[in-house]
């Protein structure tokens, strides 16, 4: 094995058990290196095993499969080499920030006037000098995840890992923090010799990372990898960042779409397994953005992005749901209003549900389902645990309700099925009961 590798994964698969015990594929055949000197950005929809592989890597949790190694060692639980910087902060409330960034030198014996020390100079040299007595109520966000930066970093690992450690951050805040980040490393102010990012954000990977891999979804597989042989820092309107960009975005928003059968149904779904969890208000909002001026039915998809100001995680589940309806195409990094897409974007309140309640009956099976089951039942109403008993053939149930959530929420607006919200069950639309 060559002495630069800090992490390698072999074949590395996870599964998690389904309500009924079934196993749920996340990850499979996961074959990954991170070298000494590079920043790595691992992209992917949302249900790709991105925080679940970052899991692995940290000894948080196990492999089901294959093999996960730290400098050539199996990697059995936490090592002392590598930290794992959390989006939610993951400060303890009740401790200072001293304390805080202390925790890890206190799991590892060292003595207090030794922690003092190495936590004084961490918080000065992340910016956050003056605050070690503060308790983090007291903080903005941006500096709780500097003290959750300096925590992982105060240890000297020799890799951290980033866990969308950015994306509860304001923009500007985010963007700073990044900088700070890629200075010291460029500085060698830092021990660490190689940097894992988990992101949403293409453009915080392409201004950051060495390489980018991309995930593909349920289970999740590296099904691409870009290099990017730029230095930094990186100006984000060149020529050649925004080729980056455009290129991830299309690798992005290429799918596939599995057919999965359970319970004798054969559901067809984007390729996490389930819907695209958007609403209406998005879908309605991107395509009326689409189809007027700049871009007056067609844009390229940064630009889109840029001019939306939604982030990244909130806009592909949402192009993929035009897609999937039917109203725009998406290829090579740009969208395209379908024709139906025009008319859509041109009609009234009612005919838009008519167009959008069509179209679900005609993509989405389990919305059909749905429907044909209601209309076949007497009564016209069903509960809505038979359905998500369905689901849960082949999801994890917290998956599962999610897209029972979004097919209610579209086939609501559609006026394709009514749904009771204190009890729970389905119901035909009044005017079609009769």
């Amino acid at each position: 094995m060559s002495q630069n590798l800090l992490i390698e994964l072999k074949g590395v698969a996870k599964s998690f058990k389904t309500a009924d015990g079934t196993p749920c594929s996340v990850l499979e055949n996961v074959n990954f290196a991170l070298a000494e000197g590079e920043i790595v950005a691992l992209l992917g929809k949302s249900g790709s095993g991105k925080s679940t592989l970052l899991r692995i890597m940290a000894g948080l949790i196990a492999a089901d499969q294959g093999t996960a190694k730290y400098r050539g060692q199996e990697i059995y639980s936490p090592v002392s080499g590598i930290a794992m910087v959390f989006q939610s902060f993951a400060l303890f409330p009740w401790l200072t920030v001293q304390q805080n960034v202390e925790l890890g030198l206190e799991a590892q014996g060292m003595a207090p006037d030794e922690r003092e020390k190495r936590a004084d100079a961490m918080l000065d040299l992340i910016g956050l000098a003056g605050f070690g007595g503060a308790l983090p109520r007291e903080l903005s966000g941006g500096m709780k995840q500097r003290v959750g930066i300096a925590r992982g970093l105060v240890t000297g690992p020799d890799v951290l890992l980033m866990d969308e450690a950015f994306s509860a951050l304001d923009v500007l805040t985010g963007e700073t923090l990044r900088d700070d980040i890629l200075e010291m490393w460029e500085e060698k102010r830092i021990p660490t010799k190689g940097i894992l990012i988990v992101s949403h954000n293409i453009e915080e990977a392409v201004m950051m990372a060495d390489r980018i891999l991309v995930l593909s979804s349920s289970p999740g597989r590296i099904r691409s990898e870009i290099r990017i042989n730029l230095p930094r820092p990186r100006n984000v309107d060149s020529v050649e960042i925004r080729a980056l960009i455009d290129e991830v975005y299309a690798l992005m928003t290429m799918r596939t779409q599995p057919e999965t059968t359970a319970g004798g149904i054969t559901l067809h779904v984007p390729s996490s397994h389930r819907l695209p969890e958007t609403d209406v208000t998005h879908i309605e909002g991107v395509l009326d953005l689409l189809a007027g001026p700049p871009f007056n039915g067609r844009a390229d998809l940064p630009q889109l992005a840029e001019e939306s100001k939604l982030p990244d995680e909130e806009l592909f589940p949402t192009y993929e749901a035009l897609g999937l309806l039917g109203l725009a195409q998406v290829e090579k990094g740009d969208i395209t209003l379908t024709a139906l897409g025009h008319r859509y974007a041109q009609a009234a309140n009612m005919l838009r549900k008519e167009i959008f309640g069509q179209q679900l009956l005609m993509h989405v099976p389990l919305a059909k389902q749905i429907r044909q089951s209601l209309e076949q039942e007497p009564s016209g109403t069903l509960s809505e645990k038979r359905f998500l008993d369905l689901l849960e053939e082949f999801l994890k149930d917290d998956e599962a309700k999610r897209v029972l959530e979004v097919v209610v929420e579209w086939g609501r607006y559609g006026e394709v099925f009514e749904y009771d919200y204190h009890t729970g069950r389905l119901k035909l639309p009044e005017s079609d009961a009769a």
